[in-house]
């Protein structure tokens, strides 16, 4: 059993390493490395490592869905499960493509934005009250499907240093919710 479930939504592949899309493995690896976590072995179809956060720190488990992400929930909800974690101590670290390039809010539940990775969240997990760090990556000038996927699967146009600080800072926000909950966040 763990106190929290920590996460990172992205895709599986080189291909899609460094894109929008998949911020929260980014985030996922630097609360890892902070953490001083073990590497992550393969687990319930995703990587999984488990530690805590420190001395006297929170027990956590953090999990890189390895399938796509219209179907993390098929690796989220049994990792749930099995670790035995209230739905609110799921905290999901997600690109929102509604929030201004750099902008970070915390909240549990809340609408899904179009965002399949959280509709396959909600849809596995039975509910949409999960905790969440919005990681802002900006919207694209358009509402088609097919440009805004394009848009969420491409890289970063922002220079690579202020990605990383948005990745740093929005990791800062994820331990506030381990360390002190939501409200603290």
């Amino acid at each position: 059993m763990v106190d929290w479930l920590v996460v990172g939504l992205g895709n599986p592949g080189a291909q899609y390493a460094r894109t929008r899309h998949n911020v929260g493995f980014e985030i996922a690896d630097v609360l890892a490395a902070r953490w001083g976590l073990p590497n992550p072995k393969a687990k319930y179809r995703g990587l999984l490592t488990e530690g805590t956060t420190g001395p006297g720190g929170a027990t956590v488990a953090i999990l890189k869905p390895q399938t796509y992400m219209n179907d993390v929930g098929e690796s989220v909800s049994p990792a749930r499960g099995a670790l035995k974690v209230a739905l609110d101590h799921v905290l999901v670290l997600h690109d929102e493509i509604d929030l201004p390039f750099g902008e970070i809010r915390v909240r549990i539940g809340g609408g899904l934005a179009g965002h399949n990775g959280l509709k396959s969240l909600k849809a596995e997990l039975g509910s949409a009250d999960f905790a969440r760090v919005r990681v802002g990556v900006g919207r694209p000038p358009t509402t088609d499907p097919d440009r805004v996927a394009a848009y969420v699967l491409g890289r970063f146009r922002e220079p690579r240093e202020e990605v990383a600080l948005l990745v740093q800072d929005a990791a800062d926000a994820a331990e506030r919710v381990v360390h002190d909950g939501i409200a603290g966040a």
